[in-house]
């Protein structure tokens, strides 16, 4: 993508701010593989609005005119961890609900703006209750209807403590819904929550009587254009069109969910026509596929430091693993340039909460010799837990991290688990958390509180860094009504980390898809796979 249209986006997102109540930022796929150039440097974020209530639901978008298609195939990286909507943080099982679950609200295809979905329209009617008016005569794929109790059990269910959803940091601030009738819902939060609206697009809604069946977390029933037909675990998930669905029929009728974990092995099926999209396409085979799309995301690369454990626990030691690292030559050698460094944080120039002053570590591998020499840890020997499959080049930057910190005399054992171990591990909680673990980090609401909550805040679902500072500047922030007050906690939280080194920042990564010659598909900024926004051609 070139400089100057990134930074128009980048400038058309600050416009939007200033009318909606979330912004984003959003690149156009191009069809013929082209290397990135770095993006220039962005004005800094503006205030975001007040939330306003959106329009009357508008017809619902549909995919472009196509010949129709019996079936589409998809690649992902692992097997979903479960399909139950509410538990796992799990980019596997939401390429598959997301096209079963709907939420009240959505973002529309450029994330842009957020629109009506399962709910027409909604007002804030105190500092701590938003009202939804929700869209009537729609059903759950088995018969149950779509009603005010069903928003007031998934929002209940999602928040019970002794459900342990790992995706609370997305509804933490949501305490209680009420009905006031069947189609109208109340959702009560503990404070102020300027970003309430934001949160309920992320908020998958649930059928009540089936959730608590036995089958619910293997064989899923939402509202959504798809229905669930067959998951044959490790192989595929199967899906059908919805041909009741309240928005109108998509245009693909069968959909084909495939986990390949090897690169290699992607490429060979989409050259043999066997898949139709193929997500996470390693830079090098941009130009061997049919079609190939990629777009600035949201992804960031990161590894995670038990902040208590032993030697880590001093921060001139976790300083000195983040100038150990060659971020520029990682960005270069593994991602041929569809990937820039990060700004020393997990957010993009779009989020509110980035820290323009905040720089990324540089490299400098004598300074990082001096600081472990300096903490005593210069027979430093530390376990970095890895996974394989789920992210772009994932085991291969855990061994290139690896190899750079050996280099600077850390002996680092490397060990890549299974996901589902690699998931139990990231939200065991900091008493169990290893030495380093890699992870990547994605933030689809565009605000800080998100990232902060879940990984900086000593409570967080992912946190091993603690600091009472900082807590009280998320916790405070959460609830803050002032913009220019919030957003100057959430650039102390961003300084705060930074200069604690309370985790190895590494990049910022392009998604990258691989397509068949007869997709038609452009990404979305918040890397949501949505059969219904794809289409087919003869």
């Amino acid at each position: 993508m070139e400089a100057r249209k990134f930074k128009a986006l980048v400038c058309l997102t600050l416009v939007v701010l200033l009318a909606l109540l979330v912004s984003a930022c959003a690149g156009a796929a191009t069809p013929e593989p082209t290397k990135p150039a770095a993006p220039k440097e962005a004005p800094k974020p503006t205030e975001a609005p007040k939330p306003t209530e959106p329009p009357k639901a508008a017809a619902p978008t549909v995919a472009p005119t196509a010949a129709p298609a019996a079936k589409v195939v998809i690649v992902i990286g692992n097997d979903p961890s479960t399909l139950d909507p509410q538990f796992a943080d799990d980019g596997n099982e939401r390429a598959v609900n997301d096209n079963i679950y709907e939420t009240l609200l959505a973002r529309d295809p450029k994330t842009e703006a957020i629109v009506p979905s399962l709910a027409e329209s909604f007002q804030q009617t105190n500092p701590t209750t938003w009202r939804f008016k929700l869209r009537q005569g729609v059903k759950f794929h088995n018969g149950e209807d779509f009603n005010a109790d069903a928003v007031v059990f998934s929002v209940k269910r999602i928040i019970d403590p002794n459900f342990k959803s790992e995706q609370l940091s997305f509804v933490g601030t949501m305490v209680d819904a009420k009905a006031v009738d069947a189609s109208t819902v109340d959702i009560i939060t503990n404070g102020p929550d300027p970003i309430l609206p934001a949160r309920v697009t992320w908020l998958k809604i649930v059928p009540p009587k089936y959730a608590a069946e036995k089958d619910f977390v293997n064989k899923p029933v939402g509202t959504g254009p798809y229905k669930f037909v067959e998951w044959q675990k490790g192989r595929q998930v199967t899906l059908t069109r919805n041909d009741a669905y309240w928005g109108g029929a998509p245009k693909i009728k069968d959909v084909v969910i495939r986990p390949i974990e090897e690169e290699g092995t992607r490429l060979a099926a989409l050259q043999a026509g066997e898949v139709d999209l193929v997500r996470g396409l390693i830079p090098e085979y941009v130009g061997k596929v049919p079609k190939s799309a990629h777009i600035p995301g949201l992804e960031f690369p990161w590894i995670r430091i038990n902040t208590n454990k032993g030697k880590l626990a001093d921060p001139k030691v976790r300083q000195a693993l983040n100038y150990a690292i060659d971020k520029e030559a990682l960005a270069k050698s593994l991602y041929s340039g569809f990937a820039v460094v990060a700004d020393g944080q997990l957010l993009t120039k779009g989020h509110f909460g980035y820290n323009p002053e905040v720089k990324a570590y540089s490299y400098d591998p004598n300074k990082a010799k001096a600081l472990l020499k300096e903490a005593g840890a210069e027979k430093l020997t530390l376990e970095l837990i890895g996974e394989s499959g789920r992210w772009l080049k994932d085991r291969e930057l855990v061994e290139a991290v690896a190899g750079q910190l050996q280099a600077v005399g850390v002996d680092v054992k490397v060990k890549i688990v299974e996901w589902k171990a690699w998931l139990d591990l990231l939200f065991a909680g900091a008493d169990k958390a290893p030495d380093l673990q890699y992870s990547s980090h994605d933030n689809v609401l565009l605000d800080a509180d998100r990232t902060f909550t879940a990984i900086f805040h000593s409570k967080g679902s992912q946190a091993a860094y603690s600091n009472p500072e900082v807590d009280k500047w998320i916790d405070d922030g959460r609830t803050e009504t002032d913009v220019k007050k919030r957003e100057e906690m959430y650039r102390k939280v961003v300084q705060k980390a930074r200069d604690d080194a309370a985790a190895i920042f590494l990049l910022n990564l392009e998604d990258i898809y691989g397509l068949s010659k007869r997709l038609e598909w452009t990404p979305r900024l918040d890397g949501r796979i949505l059969v219904k926004e794809m289409a087919v051609t003869q």
